[in-house]
This record gives C-alpha cells, structure tokens and sequence, in this order.
C-alpha cells in the first residue's frame, strides 16, 4: 500500500512539474526578428540617389528658354551647363584618389560628412551639395508649370500655413532673407511636419535631417542677368513654373519615411 502511495505521489509530482514547463513555455517571451533598419528615400529623383563618382551631369528635362515666364535662356544656359556641370566635375576630382568613397552615394556622403577626409570635407560639401540640389532643382519645374498646388501638398500647406497665399509669402520673405548665397526649402523634417528653411552656399536639407519637398535656388546666378540685384521679383515670378505635380510626388515620398 506504501509503494503503491509512493508511486503515485512521484507520478503526481512529475505531471506538476511537466504542467509548469508548458506553462513557462507557453509564456515565455519569444526572441524578436530585428526589423530592417528603414533606409532615407532618395532625393535626387524617382531613379535613385546620385552617384558620387562618377558623378555625371543630367540633362534639362526641357529647352533653355522653356521657363521665360520666370527665367531667361541665357541664364539657364550657363546655369546648368557652366554652374552645375563645375560642381559636378569638382567633386569628380575631389574624390578622384579616394577609391574607398567612390560606391557611395552623393546623399551618403552629405549626410555623413565628418566621416570624410577633412583635406575633401568642404570640396564634397559645396559641390556634391550643389550637384543634389541642381539636379532637384531642374525638376521642381516646368514650362507647364505654375498655378495653385494639386494633389495631397495642397492640402497639407493650408492645413500648415493656413493658405497658399501665407505660404508663399512665408516662403519668399525666408529666400529674400538669406544673406549671401543659399536656398529656401519645403522640408518634411523630423517631427513629420512642414517647414520652410533656409541654407547658406550648396548646403542642403538632408544634411539635418529634413527631406526637401520643394527649393528655390537664391544664389546670384540663378538670376541676376534679367533681376540683378532685385530678388524679390525672381522670387515672386518663380512660382510661374513651379511643377506642382512634382513637388506633390515629393510630399508623398517624404511622408512614406
């Protein structure tokens, strides 16, 4: 009678211990799959992001005079085949000697600027800067261009500034006060939001963070032969060619980050 009690003690005592393993088994928390780290969208156009080197120049999705209702042929002409073909050809020979650079992106490279040797720092800066922020530029217009905004953006800006007209006003007083040389963006920065910023020389967004949606170029020679000093005026006829359904595209991707 003992061993039968005995016996039928140990097998009682097995089954609890049994229980309690499938418990913990069931509750124990399970080893999580890492998701994928999220990779930036690329700024530079619906093809990808831009090759550092070789960097190559892209043509002007239109003719030079395409854009008279805001900018002149000439200075489209030297705009594009002097300015931002020079930016494209100084980085190619800054970064001509650094093979260990040459796979990466111009967007890689500008948001990671410390990494680089400090003796081709400010060479990448103001022209891998000026070569991304060329090659959105050409494509932010057209000579079907101007108008209302259209499509997700427009609802976005009044919804942000309150109306297009606000916003346009907000955005040309930030280019009218850039001292010097710069730009004046629609970013998407990190908090999700819309905002109008403002960088020196070739600088552009990404390099805090931001995603440009939309820029305007303020440097000197993106209009002084028709406006010389009057930047107001350029800056007011700019909005003759914007390309809405461009700019619309770049909200949406800049959203999907």
């Amino acid at each position: 009678m003992k061993q039968l009690l005995h016996r039928s003690t140990r097998f009682l005592l097995a089954g609890v211990a049994l229980l309690v393993l499938l418990i913990s088994c069931a509750t124990a928390p399970q080893a999580q799959t890492p998701s994928p780290t999220a990779q930036p969208a690329a700024v530079a156009s619906p093809g990808g992001e831009l090759s550092a080197y070789p960097a190559q120049l892209p043509p002007l999705p239109y003719e030079y005079g395409a854009l008279a209702k805001a900018i002149d042929a000439e200075t489209m002409k030297l705009h594009h085949d002097r300015h931002h073909a020079s930016y494209v050809n100084n980085l190619n020979e800054a970064l001509k000697p650094q093979s260990n650079l040459q796979n990466r992106s111009v967007e890689a490279l500008l948001r990671d600027l410390n990494s680089l040797p400090e003796d081709i720092r400010t060479t990448v800066r103001n022209n891998g800067g000026g070569h991304l922020n060329h090659t959105i530029f050409w494509q932010l217009m057209s000579p079907n261009g101007g108008g209302q905004p259209t499509g997700e953006v427009a609802q976005a800006i009044t919804q942000t500034f309150g109306s297009f007209d606000n916003f346009k006003k907000e955005f040309n007083e930030a280019g009218g006060d850039r001292f010097g040389s710069g730009w004046v963006w629609l970013v998407r920065n990190g908090q999700g939001q819309l905002q109008i910023v403002s960088t020196p020389n070739q600088d552009n967004p990404i390099m805090e963070g931001n995603f440009p949606i939309m820029g305007n170029d303020v440097w000197e020679h993106a209009y002084y032969l028709r406006y010389q000093n009057r930047r107001a005026e350029y800056l007011n006829n700019w909005w003759n060619v914007v390309n809405w359904q461009e700019v619309n595209r770049r909200f949406q991707l800049a959203a999907q980050q």
